[in-house]
């Protein structure tokens, strides 16, 4: 198993690795400002009062286990508090945490996130189109869960994959409410006697989306009420560390084989989409510094109508016209606007090249460089 150093004198981050403990004292024992993303999945506080049963009198294999058992509201408040301010004292200043929740604890559980002083982002609808019926007819549906997703402070500079997120669902912006099946068939974990080996298992497809959308490789994604592993295995897979906190030991054992046989993507493979907006910022004129364009170059419109000169200052001139690599192709199509990064070409070897090209070879060696 990994560990991390934090800094000096610090102790080293349990990396990739699952802890049997209270996640409250676990958490206080951790670094200050160590981990990037949270995701807690905490006691839903159900209440439920007796067996519930099926029409045919069957026995639902519902919530009903001791750790999701408070004696009160107020019981079930002051743990809420208490987990939140070890949250987020090991998050750091940039970091996230996602909350997940049924009516009966999610709107205890926003009011201390605020109270805390996290800043609410997103409430994402987990809307599950596969959801248990209500059996006693009394109530609709409860075909959905609520995520609450906020950073450590207003203003604080999150993780967001913004075009990652559009790019898994077709090119369409990612919206909060989000349709995914509940945990099934070969997911769903089964114990030695062939029942669930935790009745609120959440599907791998939910925390893809939350660690894609919210997280980097190589991030720390710190679990609190690790269950059975769900996050800790995407994590891995997807290039991530982790840190799960499990109170219960047959879940601890449980889930540290399930992670065990979870297996890594390529790291080829992990590469998402990002926003153009997030790329450091190239100016034509560096291309002009370090040789890879010439002064006195020749350029060609990526149409093939227009051609122009490339200046020793990184502007161009051509008939009756010169500035920048946008102002002037703009002026040449008499448009209001123009990405000359796309616009002009140059040549090399008898193949007509994009210059946007030679931008992202500077922004690859940027990302290259030693932090």
């Amino acid at each position: 198993m990994a560990t991390k150093n934090v800094a000096a004198g610090q102790s080293t981050l349990p990396l990739d690795k699952v802890i049997q403990g209270d996640c409250i004292a676990e958490m206080n024992a951790m670094p200050e400002g160590s981990v990037d993303l949270i995701f807690a999945d905490p006691p839903y506080n159900l209440q439920l009062k007796g067996a519930l049963h099926r029409p045919d009198n069957s026995e639902v294999d519902a919530v009903d286990d001791h750790w999701d058992q408070f004696s009160s509201f107020a019981a079930y408040d002051k743990f809420t508090k208490q987990w939140l301010a070890a949250a987020r004292r090991v998050l750091k200043p940039g970091g996230a945490i996602w909350v997940i929740g049924s009516y009966h604890n999610i709107f205890r559980v926003g009011a201390q996130l605020q109270d805390a002083g996290f800043w609410i982002l997103n409430d994402v609808v987990w809307r599950k189109s596969n959801p248990m019926p209500n059996f006693r007819g009394k109530r609709l549906t409860n075909a959905h869960e609520t995520m609450i997703w906020a950073s450590k402070t207003e203003g604080g500079k999150y993780t967001f994959n913004y075009e990652a997120l559009k790019a898994l669902n077709e090119g369409i912006q990612m919206r909060s409410d989000w349709v995914i099946p509940l945990c099934t068939g070969h997911e769903r974990l089964k114990g030695a006697d062939g029942a669930k080996a935790h009745p609120t298992q959440k599907p791998e497809a939910l925390l893809h989306r939350v660690l894609i959308g919210t997280t980097n490789p190589g991030d720390v994604v710190l679990d609190p009420f690790f269950g059975t592993g769900t996050t800790g295995a995407v994590a891995k897979m997807l290039g991530r560390h982790f840190i799960g906190i499990e109170r219960e030991a047959g879940y601890v054992e449980i889930a540290r084989d399930r992670i065990s046989r979870a297996r890594r993507i390529e790291a080829e493979a992990l590469q998402v989409s990002t926003s153009k907006r997030a790329e450091p910022r190239v100016p034509f004129g560096t291309l002009v510094e370090r040789g890879m364009l010439r002064p006195g170059e020749d350029l060609w419109s990526s149409n093939g109508r227009h051609k122009v000169k490339v200046r020793a200052d990184g502007t161009l001139i051509g008939h009756d016209v010169k500035g920048s690599i946008h102002q002037v192709g703009a002026a040449l199509e008499g448009a209001p606007s123009c990405n000359g990064w796309t616009y002009w070409c140059f040549k090399r070897d008898g193949k007509t090249v994009p210059i946007d090209l030679l931008r992202q070879q500077i922004r690859a060696e940027m990302r290259e460089r030693p932090s």
